[in-house]
């Protein structure tokens, strides 16, 4: 029986970055499980690459896989973001000063190998009934995994538990995650005649200011429970023209907001558009296309309910809430309750510095068991 260091070391040896498949994940999971006879689905599409992307559900022996009703789904994502070509010891786990790293040690790779361990120590006899584990693909470009899986209503749990490094603290809440692209358009000519054009990079520099202004809106919003406890908004990316001495003909920039829990979800891009009407009432040739290319709400299970207080009470760590994106935002729409939760610090990942204390990892362990028995 494989320990849960030695089951995430193996883990992060396999390559996952999101833009592979994440079959050789999903099949090393599989043999796993198959030691101690759970059964296993797989549901499979194709990414834009045509590349196969599997997700898998799976129930221990004598629960019935085929109930979608599911009491309580144990869920994480089997990608990681792409490692830097000068980060050696990506693929190479070693452990110093208390803590396993490489790619994925925290996101998410040390919950499975939690997962399986726990899985594996676990009487199957003493399982509650209708308890699942989730396995899901390309949650590091949008969840889009965890989107087949909603789509197809194989499952739908009652209770579920997101697995993202949170140092053990179950959050019951989290910000959505949302995307826009937005494109300006000018009237290209010969740098020398500017009068014969019109700049885009122009007209967007006026829009981008005009968002900043209203970026500082959204703090008047507040959620106590989050920090920073308002709407973050941020333009991450800006492009446009074709060369230095013609009048750039258009402008695209991607703007991204987080919205706390409960704001209409059409707050930001209706903000957005009224802010291009002003713009254009201003300039007659003002011309936009604002493409959304995501977005996720957020979400928050109550501070009252069953899978808080259990979570609470097993690990002695108050709630909290999470600033990022997870595939709890997806979740959260077909199940009652949804937390997200394991070992390591999301400050830590994405980055050669990420790993995972390996107290949080055993400690992950025994939580998982005792969330995983009967009552």
């Amino acid at each position: 029986m494989k320990t849960v260091l030695e089951h995430l070391s193996n883990l992060i040896r396999i390559p996952s970055p999101s833009f592979l498949s994440n079959r050789p994940i999903i099949d090393y999971a599989v043999a796993a499980l198959a030691k101690v006879q759970w059964h296993c689905r797989e549901m499979t599409y194709r990414d834009a690459a045509g590349i196969e992307k599997v997700n898998l559900i799976a129930a221990p022996p004598h629960q019935d896989l085929n109930d979608i009703t599911a009491e309580l789904a144990l869920m994480c994502h089997t990608d990681t973001v792409p490692y830097s070509t000068d980060w050696p010891e990506a693929l190479e786990p070693f452990v110093a000063d208390g803590l396993l790293h490489g790619c994925g040690a925290c996101d998410v790779k040390g919950f499975l190998a939690c997962l399986l361990t726990s899985i594996a120590e676990s009487d199957s006899s003493s399982l509650v009934d209708g308890l699942r584990l989730v396995l899901t693909a390309d949650e590091e470009i949008g969840c889009v995994g965890a989107a087949h899986l909603v789509a197809s209503g194989l499952i739908k749990p009652r209770r579920v538990i997101i697995g993202e490094p949170t140092s053990l603290y179950p959050a019951r809440a989290g910000k959505g995650y949302c995307l826009a692209e937005v494109t300006v358009f000018g009237e290209e000519a010969h740098s020398a005649h500017p009068q014969k054009g019109r700049s885009a990079i122009y007209r967007a520099a006026r829009f981008v200011s005009a968002i900043e202004e209203y970026s500082s809106l959204l703090a008047e919003e507040q959620h106590s429970f989050f920090s920073p406890s308002f709407t973050t908004l941020n333009i991450g990316t800006i492009q446009g023209g074709t060369a230095k001495n013609i009048i750039p003909g258009y402008c695209k920039f991607q703007l991204e907001w987080r919205p706390i829990p409960g704001q209409p979800e059409d707050t930001v891009p209706a903000a957005v558009l009224r802010i291009a009407d002003t713009l254009r009432n201003a300039d007659s040739g003002f011309r936009c296309n604002f493409q959304i290319l995501r977005q996720q709400r957020g979400f928050e299970s109550a501070a009252s309910s069953k899978l808080v207080r259990e979570i609470e009470a097993i690990t002695g760590r108050a709630a909290t809430s999470i600033p990022f994106g997870s595939e709890a935002s997806l979740m959260s729409s077909v199940a009652e309750e949804a937390i997200v939760f394991g070992p390591g610090d999301m400050q830590t990942a994405h980055g050669s510095r990420e790993g995972v204390p390996l107290d949080e990892l055993d400690e992950a362990v025994k939580c998982l068991q005792s969330l995983m028995k009967k009552v």
